[in-house]
């Protein structure tokens, strides 16, 4: 499946806005959006503070915001938002919860990764198991009550051995995930919330709004 493969830091100069697409890169001075905060190009930096978006193009950005942050193909985005439109729930709560719920978020979310993009290489590449079997689609859907952890086998690669207790030991994860950092286990409590997912409800409201077209 066709995937961007540019430079993840263009996105978010080019939507003004930090989506913590690099890991740990994303919160130091190295980052481009505190080096470059201003839009690409030749006249990205005269442009900085002077785009005035019509309505249809605040809800484009607000859509393309949320679709780069999960790390989403257009397709899947659009069909995950309009699955939501028609349930009888809020579909505010039900596309954040939706979004969260995929199993490369859920890595992600665990510490198991420090980017979105790197949890969906983990998932895909074997290494993840949910409920004691092995699972490597990266949009599956993680249930409450599920058990995440790290194939046993794939506990000895450098990766899991050497890189991830770097930064393992700190992480906080949201409220309805608990993890087990000494056994690298987790499991699903509870709901997603939207105060907990980094996604503004104003950019959610003009999400649905665009697709309502």
């Amino acid at each position: 499946m066709a995937r961007y493969t540019g430079p993840k830091e263009k996105i978010e100069r080019r939507l003004g806005v930090k989506l913590f697409l690099k890991g740990e890169r994303s919160y130091s001075p190295k980052s481009a959006m505190t080096k470059r905060p201003y839009p690409p190009g030749a006249h990205g930096n005269k442009l900085a503070g002077k785009r005035r978006l019509s309505e249809y193009g605040q809800q484009l950005q607000s859509k393309q915001k949320v679709k780069n942050m999960y790390r989403m193909l257009e397709r899947q985005f659009k069909n995950l938002v309009q699955e939501s439109m028609k349930s009888k729930d809020e579909s505010t709560n039900l596309i954040v919860e939706k979004l969260e719920s995929r199993l490369d978020n859920v890595v992600f979310r665990c510490g198991f990764a420090q980017s979105r993009d790197q949890a969906r290489q983990i998932v895909n590449h074997g290494h993840i198991v949910v409920n004691k079997k092995k699972v490597d689609i990266a949009s599956s859907n993680v249930k409450k009550d599920s058990m995440i952890s790290i194939r046993e086998a794939s506990k000895k690669l450098p990766y899991f051995s050497n890189l991830m207790p770097q930064w393992f030991a700190q992480h906080e994860p949201p409220s309805w995930v608990s993890v087990d950092k000494a056994s690298f286990t987790a499991k699903i409590n509870g709901r997603p919330a939207i105060n907990e997912s980094g996604v503004e409800a104003k950019d959610l409201r003009s999400i649905i709004e665009f697709y309502s077209r």
